[in-house]
């Protein structure tokens, strides 16, 4: 849950780009087959789909399931979704998941107190400042 929640509001992708193959309707917006579609994933990661408290940060969110998490089932945008999903999504989790149990299991992380979080976008999200953080091996491990 920690995992999806920072992925929901400091995803790797800004915005992803998908093309309609036929004529379609959005809303009330016409769009003719071809015309390029960016999908700004931070927008689509707030207030409207989320709730009230989707500056937050709450893992709890996902307690249900990533499906259940917003207000549509699909409004996790952190790896696209559907036939043009991320394909290394799920290993990409795997790993992130082992290497975040790995490092809790032997060291605590305290935030440097020289820190500002600036988030800055390029392409993706990174710290403008970087992150600098006073890693702490636990007591009892090697």
């Amino acid at each position: 849950m920690v995992l999806l929640e920072t992925l929901r509001l400091y995803g790797p992708a800004l915005f992803m780009q998908r093309k309609p193959v036929t004529d379609i309707t959005v809303g009330s917006k016409k769009l003719p087959k071809g015309v390029a579609v960016v999908i700004p994933i931070p927008i689509m990661h707030r207030e409207e789909v989320w709730g009230d408290d989707a500056g937050g940060f709450n893992p709890l969110r996902f307690e249900n399931g990533v499906t259940r998490a917003g207000k549509v089932p699909h409004a996790m945008l952190a790896f696209s979704m559907g036939p043009r999903s991320c394909i290394g999504q799920d290993l990409a989790m795997l790993e992130a998941k082992a290497m975040l149990a790995l490092m809790l299991q032997k060291f605590s992380f305290t935030l440097s107190p020289g820190y500002v979080h600036a988030p800055a976008d390029v392409f993706s999200l990174k710290p403008k400042f970087g992150l600098p953080v006073i890693l702490r091996r636990l007591d009892g491990c090697s």
